[in-house]
């Protein structure tokens, strides 16, 4: 049966593989996001400067590895990138928990396992994306994102879930065990694929910078990648702003603990998970340029629900506004992934990838530092309001560009860069 028969790509075994490995693998990285900055909070007594300079750490292997991250990726299997970086992490993640019961814990530690984790993420994200097109084919590339980003909806449900009451039940330090574990399996499922992507040629003249400057060259030439990526720096900023205060406002303000922290983030999860039901659907209806920018546009002003909460039920109401966020947002990453895959030639897979993620992602470690400075300043509750102001006006790069009428999916890539 074809892969596009009624169960779709869940009829290909190496596609299941993938995805067992993306759950097992989103499950630990779901966990960490509330874990981690809790071990800061909760078992360090870390302020809120501190927390978000964590926050800085954690995304600032972006800036620096993204771009030579994509040229490096380029010249290997995509398969055995995610499969050493999976388990590396998962070693890194594990001296969390030792050095706790070691009683030799401290902030500079887990900055630096941030920071080793964060640039080790670079290289397995880079790989993800250029590797799916290898698995799915091109022509299933709307339907591979959106399967893969329903699983990542649902570890966004079950992770937070589950870290909460363990974070209660064991501490902080001890949750981070199932964050490692979860990876280890990721990588060790990823060696059954059985599918072997061709060893990429070798360029005739190998030069790192060259390679990483023709990556550059083909996304910035093209206009609907470039509005993609700027919108994407901008609302990244925004969102590391309000994230980082999210957790101190909903731990010090509302007075909740780990397990009502991680019923919110889990509800976060629930319309994650209907932006990846729904996203084909939307795409294909509304048009897979408007809904890049319409969907951000209508859920992104409901955050400004959660700093105008109070103690008791109307945290549940703010916890809808977080809800439609996710739900905006996967529907909108699943659109703009596969524009990026259908656009790139296979040989520009990894550094496409890089840089876009260097760019959008660029401005997540100034959104840790602003988020912590504002809530130092202003307080958690003003740090709200700017950074639900930011991600809604981050749609206007898309919106001034060429997708505000592309329908559909280019069949066509997008010429290369000459010279």
């Amino acid at each position: 049966m074809s892969k596009t028969s009624r169960y779709g790509l869940l009829r290909d075994p190496d596609f299941r593989r993938l995805s067992a490995a993306t759950g097992l693998g989103q499950l630990g990285d779901r966990i960490i996001f509330l874990a981690l900055p809790m071990v800061a909070i909760a078992a360090l007594d870390a302020d809120e400067f501190q927390v978000g300079l964590l926050a800085a750490t954690t995304t600032a292997g972006s800036l620096l590895v993204g771009l030579p991250a994509g040229a490096w990726v380029d010249r290997m299997r995509k398969r055995s990138v995610l499969i050493s970086t999976d388990l590396v992490r998962a070693l890194v993640l594990l001296t969390v928990p030792v050095a706790w019961w070691a009683d030799l814990l401290t902030l500079s530690w887990l900055y630096t396992v941030a920071l080793v984790h964060g640039v080790l993420t670079v290289f397995f994200d880079v790989a993800y994306v250029a590797y799916l097109p290898h698995v799915v084919g091109r022509g299933n590339l709307v339907e591979g994102n959106a399967k893969l980003s329903a699983i990542r909806s649902v570890t966004s449900i079950s992770g937070p879930a589950v870290a909460g009451p363990l974070v209660g039940l064991v501490g902080a330090p001890a949750t981070l065990l199932a964050s490692s574990a979860g990876m280890a399996m990721s990588g060790l499922l990823a060696l059954t694929i059985r599918g072997r992507e061709q060893k990429p040629a070798p360029s005739e003249r190998p030069h790192l910078g060259g390679e990483i400057k023709e990556g550059l060259k083909f996304v910035l030439r093209h206009p609907a990648l470039r509005a993609v990526m700027l919108g994407d720096a901008l609302f990244n900023l925004f969102l590391v702003m309000y994230q980082t205060m999210l957790l101190v406002f909903l731990e010090r303000d509302m007075g909740l603990r780990s397990f009502g922290i991680g019923l919110v983030l889990s509800g976060m999860g629930c319309g994650a998970l209907l932006g990846a039901l729904s996203a084909t659907a939307l795409s294909k209806r509304i048009g897979q340029g408007p809904v890049i920018w319409l969907a951000p546009l209508v859920t992104c002003p409901l955050t400004v629900l959660m700093p105008w909460a109070r103690p008791g039920w109307s945290v549940c109401v703010a916890a809808i506004g977080l809800s439609a966020l996710s739900l905006g947002g996967v529907v909108r990453v699943v659109a703009q992934s596969s524009l990026q895959q259908a656009l790139t030639p296979d040989r520009l897979l990894g550094r496409t990838s890089a840089t876009a993620r260097f760019v959008s992602w660029g401005g997540i470690p100034l959104g840790g530092l602003l988020g912590g400075a504002s809530g130092s300043v202003f307080e958690a509750k003003a740090t709200l309001c700017i950074g639900a102001a930011g991600m809604t006006l981050s749609v206007l790069p898309a919106f001034l560009s060429p997708l505000r009428a592309m329908r559909t999916l280019p069949t066509e890539r997008a010429t290369e860069p000459v010279g």
